[in-house]
């Protein structure tokens, strides 16, 4: 009787406090000149495992709340039989409330990307060593996922994660491999770390939970009221393009948001059109001539 008491508390256990993410993982290896192509699919299979079967936090996630995401490594080199080098492509969306739209909360490409790895081995990841150069950058990214989509739900709901992910930074500063070093680049790993974190950036956190929660989620209901926030969170965003014109954290942004945002204004009043063009062209003006088509959606009407 007591071990199916522990068993049953181990399945209830297990289906209260399931796994956060559902991640597609894709390894592209066509680069690659070798008739042994199996190492790859192994690797795949490997982070694939890694990612969806590890407990990343201690929250309760239902399974219809898992956070859905893609992670696509492209091998470029393979240096030896074991080393390997490429670039990683993250995506993650979340569900927009009362309707199937899933809104892109992150696209972004390391460039960066070299590691070992001998086939089946286990990918270990402990958050306080820097094990190896493959598990703390998928682990890193993770936990920038995790951060960006709690933060979209309440206020600074994901700096706890955006810790973590410092914590996987300063392990990795004596490592060979690049991506965690400040002085490397004003665009890698350590600066994503410390910028979600920095306080002068604070609009950034307050902007992705009001452009999401206070606005996205009310869209369907309230469209007019829900753009109104959603315009307030861009505006916001000036602080941050005031205080560094080149910050990393708005292109992370846009890089995200540009074509959701022109399809939300599309439908906007004409004078809501000028006055987040005006806004978007300021913060953003590398997608200027795309938020020209806000305005010209209310010329073909």
């Amino acid at each position: 009787m007591k071990i199916y008491i522990l068993l049953l508390f181990l399945f209830i256990t297990n289906n209260l406090f399931s796994q956060e993410l559902i991640c597609n993982v894709m390894v592209n290896s066509n680069q690659i000149q070798t008739s042994d192509r199996q190492i790859f699919t192994s690797l795949q299979k490997s982070i694939y495992e890694f990612v969806n079967n590890t407990k990343w936090t201690n929250t309760k996630i239902e399974n219809e709340e898992r956070i859905e995401c893609s992670i696509m490594i492209n091998i470029s080199k393979m240096i030896s039989n074991d080393v390997f080098e490429g670039t990683l492509q993250i995506q993650s969306k979340r569900p927009v409330f009362g309707t199937s739209y899933q809104a892109t909360i992150l696209n972004y490409q390391d460039q960066n990307f070299k590691f070992n790895y001998q086939e089946f081995e286990a990918l270990e990841f402990t958050v306080n060593t820097h094990l190896s150069n493959l598990t703390s950058v998928i682990a890193f990214y993770v936990n920038i996922i995790i951060a960006l989509d709690f933060s979209t739900f309440s206020e600074d709901g994901g700096m706890e994660y955006i810790g973590v992910s410092q914590k996987i930074v300063n392990n990795a500063q004596n490592v060979s491999e690049k991506g965690w070093r400040a002085f490397e680049s004003d665009r890698n790993r350590y600066w994503l770390a410390y910028d979600l974190a920095d306080p002068r950036y604070t609009a950034f956190q307050r902007c992705l939970y009001a452009y999401h929660r206070l606005g996205l989620d009310k869209l369907a209901e309230e469209p007019d009221d829900a753009r109104f926030e959603i315009t307030e969170a861009l505006e916001s965003l000036k602080d941050i393009y005031r205080e560094n014109p080149s910050s990393f954290l708005l292109k992370l942004f846009f890089d995200a948001k540009s074509d959701e945002i022109v399809k939300i204004y599309s439908e906007a009043f004409p004078n809501e059109q000028a006055r987040i063009v005006k806004t978007l062209v300021e913060i953003d003006p590398t997608n200027s001539s795309k938020y020209q088509k806000i305005l010209n959606s209310n010329q073909e009407k």
